[in-house]
């Protein structure tokens, strides 16, 4: 099978700041301030077998465990997405939804998407107000997931 050669742009890092979101529902390519969270660890086992003649335990992996993701974006008039798709979770019944998160370049095309599996929501936090403020209003997100999954394009 021939290899194939990287081009010059293949060898550069790619920038973190354009991205989108989608959702799981119609609202696609929601802008985000920022995302953060997408992380994976696998829990460690320790065993010692009987026999061992080191005196010393055996780690071996476990189940693997996923990160809460936080996202966070600018409060805009009159939309409710957060609070609506919180407002689902009601004597343990949860809308479960896929979420994606795309990287794009520069010309907006997608160069790397992160997939949540089993996506809702855990925690919602508000904006803080204050009188001599002169930021944003920013809402946050925190999404439990069950499986990501990282793809090319």
């Amino acid at each position: 099978m021939a290899q194939q050669r990287s081009t010059e742009s293949d060898l550069w890092p790619l920038p973190n700041f354009r991205f989108e979101v989608d959702l799981g529902t119609k609202l696609k390519g929601v802008a985000f301030q920022e995302v953060s969270g997408m992380d994976v660890e696998n829990q460690i086992i320790e065993y010692r077998k009987s026999n061992s003649k080191l005196f010393s335990t055996e780690k071996m992996p476990g189940i693997v465990k996923y990160g809460n993701v936080t996202m966070k974006r600018g409060v805009v008039l009159n939309d409710r997405t957060f609070w609506d798709w919180h407002a689902e979770i009601a004597m343990n019944t949860i809308k479960r939804r896929t979420v994606t998160i795309k990287l794009l370049d520069e010309k907006g095309s997608v160069t790397m998407k992160w997939t949540l599996h089993n996506a809702w929501p855990t925690k919602i936090t508000s904006t803080d107000l204050k009188s001599d403020g002169n930021e944003v209003a920013i809402d946050s997100l925190e999404i439990a997931h069950e499986k990501l999954v990282i793809s090319n394009k």
